[in-house]
């Protein structure tokens, strides 16, 4: 049974926050097997300290209603645990005033951005979360990487008591057998890499469930490296997606390269050595470059 006393609050939100594209990031699984969205609406599923859970977000005109349902007892300083994780999931602990202030006279960069203003990057729920998604999406195309997600969800998460399955934990992950994930669709060397972060994890030697961690993103991505089955675009977009951080260089993306070539005009797509190039000069912001990039076609994969 849920808890009979969810947590409930409000989160302000910005004057022209934009809601839809946090309502889109949730909505790539068209079946919502862990993330149901409406209109306005988003119901996701997760573990909060290894027990199912349900996250409910309305968006206002001016505010978020957050709600998180347990199966189970809430465990003591939930409620700020909650309010950070929502506000970094809705992107508002994101540079992205400064970053428009100052790229505003760029001549090819300020009328995109001016184009979408407010631009956030949507966050997961956690860092681990987000590397699952990048692991998952390595060297697939969009919608074959939703269909091996929501088979690895089912493979290695659980159902909240509403019906909604849960995206699995570091925990869940490591008890899930290699065969399982496997079967889910993960080639192998992607369910060892899964598993051996998991792990890692559990272990307490990497930080990827709090991302309020005493460690900085580049500490995360160092220990990420190590692991075999991950490289540089993997662990840049798991820090964007999972910590905020900004600075990653997602040079790599084949989507940034390409609308990088529509960009500039230019008649060959760059290379990574070339995207890598022009992207260093935006540096704390290369995430958020590239972010604008994806959103130069609707088509984007991110």
């Amino acid at each position: 049974m849920s808890d009979p006393s969810p947590i409930r609050t409000t989160i302000p939100l910005p004057a022209g926050f934009r809601a839809n594209d946090v309502l889109a990031f949730h909505r790539r699984d068209s079946e919502q097997l862990a993330e149901q969205v409406t209109e306005q609406r988003i119901r996701k599923g997760l573990f909060w300290d290894g027990v199912p859970a349900c996250l409910t977000l309305v968006f206002a005109s001016a505010s978020a209603a957050v709600e998180l349902a347990v199966d189970g007892p809430m465990p003591q300083g939930s409620s700020a645990r909650l309010e950070q994780m929502v506000r970094r999931m809705l992107g508002l602990t994101q540079p992205v005033e400064a970053f428009e202030v100052a790229l505003a006279d760029h001549p090819q960069l300020g009328p995109v951005i001016a184009r979408n203003r407010g631009l956030r990057v949507p966050q997961t729920a956690t860092p681990f979360e987000a590397l699952t998604w990048a692991v998952t999406g390595q060297q697939i195309s969009v919608s074959a990487a939703v269909s091996v997600r929501r088979r690895f969800i089912l493979a290695a998460g659980a159902a909240h008591s509403s019906g909604l399955w849960c995206v699995p934990d570091a925990r869940r992950v490591a008890q899930t057998g290699a065969a399982a994930l496997q079967g889910a669709g993960l080639s192998r060397t992607k369910a060892a890499t899964l598993r051996a972060v998991s792990e890692e994890v559990v272990a307490g030697r990497l930080a990827l469930e709090d991302p309020l961690a005493d460690t900085s993103a580049e500490a995360i991505g160092e220990q990420l490296n190590a692991v075999k089955g991950i490289g540089p675009w993997t662990v840049s977009y798991a820090l964007m997606r999972g910590f905020g951080w900004m600075d990653g260089s997602l040079h790599g993306d084949v989507a940034v390269r390409r609308n990088l070539q529509a960009l500039l005009e230019t008649p060959e797509k760059p290379t990574e050595a070339e995207t890598r190039a022009w992207l260093e000069p935006f540096s704390p912001w290369r995430a958020l470059v590239a972010a604008h990039l994806w959103g130069l076609q609707s088509t984007a994969g991110y």
